[in-house]
């Protein structure tokens, strides 16, 4: 009986919390099924169309330019999330170690992450001015090049440089995640594997790895989510240009969306790039249920 009495107050509490999600979700999504049937568009009038059923997921299954956005966005999702991985882990690792100022060096380093999103694209996108930015000045001054280059406006460097503003932003999360990791990692291990002959390399990847691998796990999936949904660094450095080489799936939507004023075609890319994230975070649930299992 108390057990029963218990499950019927919890629900009670979460009542406020399930209405708010159905009002500020629920019906969003509801109202975006309903428009990827249709041939809606946004004009002057309001929504004008009619259903057209499957015929948008048909034309987005042979849209060449959607598979090259999704091809971007998971260019940028593996390449900027392996380099924060790996970076954070090389931060937090020193991070770890006894030395002068380390509590100050600690606090410094949740700055970048701290920054808004679009506080730190326009810091780098005026580090990457063609005319007057700080990384060609640094790079004609030390010789690496000879003159002055758009690396935005390149479609070979764009990508690149959003993603090292990404992980410069974001590399420092993964760092505090592991750090914390590595807090509870027993010191008699180091010291049993140091006794045993083990090495630096060795006593990471039996002692180290083990001790961060859940933490590292939940970090790295919750960026690889947060990654694939990138709208904002994108919007604000180079709006999908140039020649569509940084346009992401986001991106896409948007354009279709609110550029285009299409919003039949862009609700079902939407449910399209939502189906694409659910896996993910359907795979952030399976790893954390295995972790629970584990533990």
């Amino acid at each position: 009986m108390l057990s029963a009495t218990n499950a019927r107050v919890s629900w009670l509490l979460l009542l406020p919390m399930l209405a708010i999600m159905l009002v500020v979700t629920g019906f969003p999504l509801a109202n975006t099924l309903w428009l990827a049937f249709t041939d809606i568009g946004l004009t002057g009038r309001g929504y004008d169309g009619h259903f057209v059923w499957f015929d948008n997921f048909a034309y987005i299954a042979g849209d060449r330019k959607f598979r090259a956005a999704l091809g971007a966005t998971f260019y940028f999702s593996l390449v900027s999330v392996g380099i924060e991985v790996v970076l954070g882990v090389l931060v937090a690792l020193l991070l770890n170690q006894p030395f002068k100022g380390r509590t100050l060096v600690r606090a410094l380093l949740i700055l970048p992450w701290a920054l808004p999103t679009i506080v730190n694209a326009m810091m780098w996108r005026l580090i990457y001015n063609p005319d007057f930015g700080a990384l060609n000045a640094l790079l004609t001054q030390i010789g690496l090049i000879a003159d002055y280059r758009s690396w935005l406006g390149d479609p070979k460097t764009a990508m690149n440089a959003i993603i090292l503003a990404d992980v410069w932003k974001n590399y420092p999360l993964i760092a505090l995640i592991v750090l914390g990791a590595l807090q509870t990692v027993p010191r008699d291990l180091y010291e049993a594997a140091a006794i045993d002959g083990a090495g630096v390399f060795r006593r990471f990847w039996y002692v180290t790895l083990p001790g961060i691998l859940g933490a590292l796990s939940v970090a790295l999936v919750l960026r690889s989510i947060e990654a694939f949904k990138v709208f904002d660094i994108i919007y604000v450095m180079t709006r999908g240009g140039p020649a569509d080489k940084t346009k992401t799936a986001s991106f896409f939507v948007y354009q279709e969306s609110f550029s285009y004023l299409r919003a039949g075609s862009g609700a079902a890319y939407a449910l399209t790039v939502t189906a694409i994230s659910g896996v993910l975070i359907g795979l952030y649930i399976l790893m954390l249920r295995r972790q629970g299992r584990t533990a």
